[in-house]
């Protein structure tokens, strides 16, 4: 698969051409956190999926992000914004502010990091013959949601710092809470992203933080962001590590095996383990192959899904197991069936130890 990037005037906007259909909203809904995140959000008419899984015209999304260079050196940041003018076509348009960028900088980025962002890197190819070639009552009841689900894709943002932290505020918690510390820890400290007459960016916009910022925030205000104590360690010890991790990002491509690499890696930092890994490389590096093992949910969605039975991880990883190298496609592929677990037992509530 190929995109096309046509520069227009001005230079920080181009039009993408994916080859093929692209579902701008259920490709990007997974990085959002929550209806409010200040850092990505789908536009309200968006969120309806207006025009179909074939492609989505009308769709839109706003995103901003800090460059970093292969060294781990911030360049600056930017604001993406996303218009999809038809069912494989996007426009990008880009501002950016920083030292180290410039009006060609601006085109490249919103050119190669917007193709990124919706996936241009994400085949299916493979995952579609393999379906093919399993030829079981499962398998060709995937490829028929695939059949109805073309744009779908996994977006690759580039950011895994900014994903590692999203994820650890999400571990042991409920999404409410969550996305309560991550809304209120932008809207606190994060900065405003840049704007331009293009690219009139919203005011509730704000950039994640960087590895420096975070280190900032004192213990007791983490208290008060709902955020656990071990959570907020494990985020203080990534912030250190920030500059690596800028590093082995920029330096790793979306092939499976690095991305494979990649994760054991970050699990060397004390309080990341499987999950958060998993979670950040499929937002970060379009992980096709990392499912989320200790999830609260997923086993149960995946075992119900497949066998009408609930399981735990390790029946999860058997059911996948004849689908590797292709195991995050397959459950996205499930999600997206439509098909809808039966909750029963306890449910994870939340805690608040805010006034303790």
């Amino acid at each position: 698969m190929t995109t096309a990037a046509t520069p227009a005037a001005p230079q920080d906007e181009v039009l993408l051409d994916l080859g093929g259909p692209v579902d701008l909203p259920r490709t990007l809904s997974v990085l959002q956190r929550g209806a409010s995140d200040p850092s990505i959000r789908l536009d309200p008419g968006a969120a309806a999926m207006t025009g179909g899984p074939r492609g989505t015209p009308g769709a839109g999304a706003w995103m901003c992000q800090r460059i970093y260079d292969r060294s781990g050196v911030q360049l600056g940041a930017a604001t993406l914004r996303f218009d999809q003018s038809s069912a494989s076509t996007v426009q990008v348009r880009a501002a950016a502010a920083g030292p180290g960028i410039d009006s060609a900088v601006v085109t490249d980025l919103a050119a190669r990091r917007g193709a990124q962002i919706l996936g241009i890197q994400d085949s299916w190819q493979e995952t579609e013959l393999l379906l093919d070639a399993l030829g079981d009552q499962l398998s060709a009841a995937l490829v028929r949601v695939r059949r109805r689900h073309p744009g779908v894709r996994l977006p690759a943002t580039g950011g895994l710092f900014d994903q590692l932290v999203t994820a650890t505020f999400e571990q042991k918690v409920t999404h409410d809470q969550a996305r309560h510390g991550w809304r209120q820890l932008l809207r606190r400290h994060g900065e405003h992203p840049p704007t331009s007459v293009l690219v009139p960016t919203p005011p509730w916009m704000r950039l994640p933080l960087t590895g420096a910022q975070l280190r900032r925030i004192p213990s007791w205000e983490w208290h008060q962001l709902w955020v656990q104590p071990a959570l907020s360690r494990t985020i203080q010890l990534v912030a250190e590590r920030a500059r690596t991790i800028h590093q082995l990002s920029a330096n790793t491509g979306v092939e499976t095996e690095s991305v494979a690499d990649l994760g054991l890696r970050l699990r060397s930092i004390p309080g990341i383990g499987e999950w958060t890994v998993a979670e950040a490389l499929q937002r970060s590096h379009g992980a096709a192959d990392l499912p989320s093992v200790g999830d609260y949910h997923l086993s149960n969605f995946v075992g119900a899904a497949m066998t009408g039975a609930r399981t735990d991880d390790a029946g999860m990883l058997r059911l996948l197991a004849p689908y590797a190298p292709h195991r995050q496609r397959v459950i996205r592929l499930l999600k997206l069936s439509g098909f809808r677990d039966q909750k029963y037992g306890p449910k994870l509530t939340p805690a608040d130890h805010r006034d303790r």
